[in-house]
Order: structure tokens, then sequence, then C-alpha cells
């Protein structure tokens, strides 16, 4: 006999065999027992949950000739032919393919003959989202009022593509993601009747990499089983091919990102790829080792959530204890960034170490968990004795190379504290670059900004000529006008006096601002969205 998929061998033949789905089982069992049978069924759900066998099991146990507690016995006549597939009461239908209005008018005309054995005809129809309007729209008087002899089973992935009226009619069942727990136990269950000889770690792994599908766990089973087949399947084997990497390198990584050292982390990408890891699983399981080290540092009642071992959790609470969680956060945000990028990337490598310079480097950001993660470097070091000096005056845009004094050592770390005030070349860079200047201002900031008339004024200041009294008065608060100063100060690496001004009423501006005529003497710039 051909080989026969994992998946396809242990297909649930009865509701016991079905993991996971609880809720549904329970549920159809009791309207089977009760004889309050539906006409018209909706299931729900990701790939590989049961949708399909649980519609099998149904069928089977409406026509079955002796149910045990609701589930079909699977040994009389009725039972066999549908495990058999030559069941004609049980039709099956691929939406996808067969999606047209015509497809749906034959299954019209076949409902008004009664089944030839058995109580029921059942149709079920998978991928139901993807039938067209036309179809639907034939369906939807069948559905509402079928014969009594008639049960519908629609199947779907993507629930919210079904019209309303269809939904309705429907009784609708949503199908969870089956737990790595369950989906573990399962493959245990199946490797010894397969006599697969695998350990306990590298079932785990598989239940994990199927993310809530059993057949994928099924699938992924078969295919690392293939390879090392007749021998023992660790975990290394199956990180070997599923080209995954071991949590021992996520650490290693970790600690050279924390310390800074990009040769370190350059190296490591580059042996990971020279092993021939895909990088996209790496993104997403360095993300997922990232989340498990914040799950372990911000409570002891979430380790539950943690897929790990007793020792691989101890060793996950030592990481986890020199890094901040904010630190952590940042890390976290630019992965899973990252992780939407290279996915139809061609350039993968190139983007994965592009993030890792960035984690190395908070100072490349210039949001908030960069600027907190810059301090807690800069506060590790002086708890470890390093004196940080300011960063010298002049330095230019956004800093130019600070230096950190530490036994004669060099560093990158600094915090900016410009001294030097602005001088006219410094002002003329921030018209030229007003938009780059303004990046990062708050978007209250931005829209009292917006028609805002940029120029030069007298004893260096930056002219802003605003057009009505609420932005006027705005940028006159102290509180604003500083924020202002500070951010476009950091830009520049030098203090920037702005001085904001009301062109059509020049006598309420205070006597310190210049006539506001001059503010539309050589406009350089106005900004706009």
């Amino acid at each position: 006999m051909a080989y026969q998929a994992l998946y396809r061998k242990w297909r649930p033949s009865n509701f016991e065999e079905v993991k996971g789905q609880d809720h549904i089982v329970t549920t159809l069992k009791n309207q089977i027992e009760m004889n309050r049978i539906g006409h018209a069924y909706l299931f729900c759900g990701t790939r590989g949950t049961g949708k399909t066998s649980i519609a099998k099991i149904f069928a089977k146990a409406v026509n079955c000739e002796h149910p045990v507690n609701g589930s079909p016995c699977n040994e009389c006549a009725m039972c066999r032919a549908v495990n058999e597939q030559r069941s004609m009461n049980v039709i099956e239908i691929d939406a996808a393919s067969n999606n047209g209005v015509d497809n749906i008018r034959e299954i019209r005309e076949e409902v008004a003959y009664s089944p030839s054995e058995g109580k029921y005809k059942v149709y079920i129809i998978d991928e139901v989202h993807m039938l067209s309007i036309g179809a639907f729209n034939a369906l939807l008087k069948t559905l509402e009022e079928p014969p009594s002899y008639v049960i519908f089973i629609l199947a779907t992935t993507e629930a919210h593509k079904i019209p309303i009226t269809i939904l309705s009619r429907c009784q609708r069942y949503d199908f969870r993601r089956i737990s790595t727990g369950t989906i573990a136990e399962r493959l245990r269950e199946l490797a010894d009747a397969e006599g697969i000889d695998a350990e306990d770690a590298a079932l785990a792994y598989v239940a994990r990499m199927a993310d809530g599908s059993m057949r994928d766990a099924l699938s992924l089973l078969d295919q690392c089983n293939a390879f090392y087949i007749g021998q023992r399947l660790k975990y290394e084997n199956v990180l070997d091919v599923l080209g995954a990497v071991d949590t021992s390198v996520f650490g290693s990584l970790l600690k050279s990102i924390c310390s800074q050292d990009v040769s370190g982390v350059i190296h490591l990408i580059d042996e990971i790829v020279m092993q021939g890891r895909d990088l996209t699983q790496f993104v997403v399981d360095f993300t997922w080792y990232l989340r498990n080290l914040l799950m372990v540092q911000s409570s002891g009642d979430l380790t539950d959530l943690v897929e790990a071992s007793a020792e691989q959790l101890e060793v996950m609470r030592q990481e986890a204890s020199g890094i901040d969680a904010s630190v952590l956060m940042r890390y976290i945000r630019i992965f899973s960034d990252l992780s939407g990028q290279v996915r139809y990337s061609t350039q993968k490598r190139v983007l994965v170490e592009v993030a890792l310079i960035k984690l190395c480097h908070p100072a490349m950001e210039r949001n908030l968990d960069a600027v907190l993660n810059r301090l807690a470097i800069l506060e590790q070091k002086v708890a470890n004795g390093v004196v940080v000096a300011s960063q010298a005056s002049g330095a230019g845009i956004a800093g130019g190379n600070p230096e950190e004094i530490s036994g004669g050592q060099q560093g990158t770390d600094t915090f900016f504290q410009p001294e030097q005030k602005a001088v006219s070349e410094d002002l003329r860079m921030i018209i030229d670059r007003w938009k780059q200047m303004t990046d990062d201002l708050t978007p209250s900031m931005a829209l009292m900004l917006k028609g805002a008339v940029i120029s030069e004024g007298p004893d260096n200041q930056l002219i802003i000529a605003l057009a009505d009294d609420m932005r006027y008065g705005y940028f006159v608060e102290e509180g604003h006008r500083q924020a202002l100063e500070n951010a476009l100060s950091e830009r520049v690496g030098k203090q920037v006096k702005v001085n904001p001004v009301q062109p059509d009423k020049g006598e309420n501006n205070n006597s310190q601002f210049i006539d506001p005529v001059q503010a539309f003497q050589g406009i350089d710039i106005v900004y706009e969205d």
C-alpha cells in the first residue's frame, strides 16, 4: 500500500479523537443526542484546526445507525461508506474552484431529491468565502429554507468575507488555535504509535512551529522523520531540518547586543547564514525569545505563558535580570517591524544586520524608547565606575562623534548638553532642512507650525511668523517655545533662540521681538504638510 501522510492517516474519525475544540465537540454531540440538529452551520477558524474533520464526523454521526453518545460508531454501513468516500449522502464542494452561480444552481436542483439511504444529505462547502456574490445570492434561499433532510456545513478561514445575510442563517462555531501543549501531547501519541523515536524537546519545538495548527504539526513531524528516518529525532535535528536557530544562540546574540559588540553580532549572523538557517524564521524566533524574557521579567505568574523547560526558565531569568524592561520593549518593537519587512525582501541579511546594529546603537534613533535605552546604558556604565563626558559643542546635526572617558578608552554614548549658541550659518541650515528638523515634534506642535514662515532674524534668532492668534499664542507660551528651541538645539548641537511673531499685529508683540515686517524680508520656507 502506498505511503500515507501522517495528517491524512491520523485524521480524527470520531469526536473523541478531536483535540483542542471541546467547546464545539460537546455542543454538536448534544445536538445529535437530543435530536436538535440545525440545517446550516458555519465553521470558522485558521488552517489545520479541525473544521473539515469535524464536518465529516458530524456528517457520519447524523446518519450513523448506532451512534455512541452522539459520536459515530465507524462500524455500520453508513459510517464505512463515508470513511471510504463512497457515500452519496455526504457531498464535499471546494468553493475555491466551484464558485460560480451555475455550481450553486446544481446544488439547488440536487437538494430536491431525498437521500437514497440514511437520514440526511450533508453538503460540506469548504473555503465558502471564495463564492462569488451571485453564487451567495443563489445559495441564500436554499440555505434559509432547505428540505428537512438537508444540512449545510460551510467552512472558511475568512468569515469577514461572507455576506451578513448568509451569516444570519447559520449556527456559527469559531475554532480556536490549538495550544502547544495539546499538540505536543498528540504528537507524542502518534510518534509512539508510528514507532518514531523522538525527544520531547523535539516534539515541543515542532508543536510551537505549527502555530496552533494540528495539521501543520503532523506535516512538520513527517518532514523531520523522513530526513532522519530510522534514527532518534533530536531537538538539534529538528532545528536542522526546519532551518531554525537554537535558543542558546539567542542568548549569545543578546549578550553581544547589550555590550554593544557590533563585530560579535555581525559574526554571529554570518555563522547563522553559513549554516543555512532561514533568516525570516530567525527574526520570528528571536522576537519570541525577547517576548519570553519580558514575560519572565515582568511577573513570576506569567512564566506559564513561556514555553520552556525549568532549566531554560532559570537561564532566561538570569538573562532578563540584567536588562531594563524598556530596553527589551525597544528590541521587540524593532524586530516586530523587521519581521514584516524581511518576509518579502530580497536582501534579508542586510535588513537583519541593519536592525541589529540599530539595537547596538540606540543613538541612531530619536524616539522615547531609544532615549530610555541610552539612559539605561549610561546608568549601567556609571554604576560600573565609567565617567561619561558631555558632548563637545559644535558637533553639527544630531551630534558628531561623542566621547566617553574611561581609562583612556573612547566610546559612543554621551549625554547631550549644547553650550555654544547658534550663529547665522546654523540658522540657515535649520531653514534649509526645516522638514528634517521638525520630524520628531509632537503632532500638536507640528499642527501649530502649519503655514508658518521661517526666516533668519537679528541677534542670531530664528523668526517664526505665525498666521493667526491661536498659533501665535501657542508659541508665546514659555513651555511650548522652549520645547521647540530644545528640539532644534538638539538637532544642530547648539542653542537656538526662537522668536515667534504675528505679521499683522506687530503692536501686540513683546518689545524684545523684531519688527514683524522684517519677518518677510528674504522669506526662506513655508512649513506645509
